[in-house]
C-alpha cells in the first residue's frame, strides 16, 4: 500500500479476507492505521468457568462446523485437483457446491433467496464457472492449511469487530484479546451471517464507517 502511495490506510476483511487483514495489521503497523474484521480465524476457545452466552453460541458453531459443515474444507485442503475436474466439467455441480454454502451460512431462515436474489446468487456462481477457476480456488486450502503453513501474528494496532449472529463461528472478544491487543470497537449486529457485506450491505458499511471514523 505504501508503494502505491498510501502512507496510512485501513483494512477490512471477512472469511479469508480476515486472515489477510490480520496479517496486514500485524506486519505493516507502520502504515496500517487499523483493521476491521467479521471473522477471527486465528483465535481459539479460552473458556474460564461457566461460558458466557457469546461463548456458548461460538462453541455451538465450532461443534456444528466440525460435525456437519467442514467436509468441503477437508476435500479442498487434501484433494483440490480431483474436486476441480468435476466442478469444472459440470455447471450444476459447480452451482450446487457454492449454493449449498449460501444456504448454510447466510441468515436466510432456510432459503438463500430470502436474503439474496437469484441473480445475485447466480452471478457469484458464474465468477467461478466462466473463468474455470474451481481448482485454483480450491487450491487455496491446499496451500494454506497445515501446521507448517499456518503462522499466527499478534495484532497490536487498533482493531474493530462486527459480530454477525449467523457467522459460522461468531467472534468472541474475550478469545480475541490475546491476539488482538487493542480492540477499540466490537459491535453485535442484529442480523446477518458469514457473507455479511453481501447479505446486509447497509449494516456492514455503517459499522465499518463508524469504526474507522474513530481513527481519523
Amino acid at each position: 500500500m505504501d508503494r502505491l502511495g498510501y502512507a496510512r490506510y485501513g483494512a477490512q476483511g471477512g472469511d479469508w479476507g480476515s486472515a489477510v487483514t490480520t496479517s496486514l495489521g500485524a506486519l505493516d503497523a507502520r502504515h496500517c492505521a487499523g483493521i476491521h474484521i467479521t471473522l477471527a480465524m486465528a483465535t481459539r476457545p479460552q473458556v474460564e468457568g461457566g461460558p458466557t452466552p457469546e461463548e456458548v453460541r461460538a462453541l455451538k458453531g465450532i461443534k456444528y462446523y466440525g460435525d456437519w459443515d467442514s467436509g468441503y474444507s477437508k476435500q479442498q485442503s487434501t484433494r483440490p485437483q480431483t474436486l476441480g475436474y468435476g466442478l469444472t466439467d459440470s455447471p450444476s455441480g459447480q452451482a450446487a457446491w457454492i449454493l449449498e454454502k449460501f444456504w448454510a451460512w447466510t441468515d436466510c431462515d432456510g432459503h438463500p433467496e430470502n436474503i439474496l436474489s437469484r441473480d445475485e446468487l447466480l452471478d457469484n456462481v458464474m465468477l467461478y464457472w466462466v473463468t474455470a477457476s474451481a481448482t485454483s480456488s480450491a487450491r487455496l486450502y491446499w496451500e494454506s492449511f497445515g501446521p507448517e503453513r499456518r503462522i499466527t501474528h499478534a495484532v497490536t494496532i487498533p482493531t474493530g469487530v462486527a459480530v454477525f449472529p449467523k457467522e459460522i463461528v461468531p467472534p468472541v472478544r474475550k478469545w480475541m484479546e490475546s491476539s488482538y491487543t487493542d480492540i477499540r470497537h466490537c459491535s453485535e449486529m442484529p442480523k446477518g451471517g458469514h457473507f455479511a457485506a453481501f447479505e446486509q450491505p447497509e449494516l456492514f458499511v455503517r459499522d465499518v464507517r463508524a469504526y474507522f471514523r474513530m481513527l481519523r
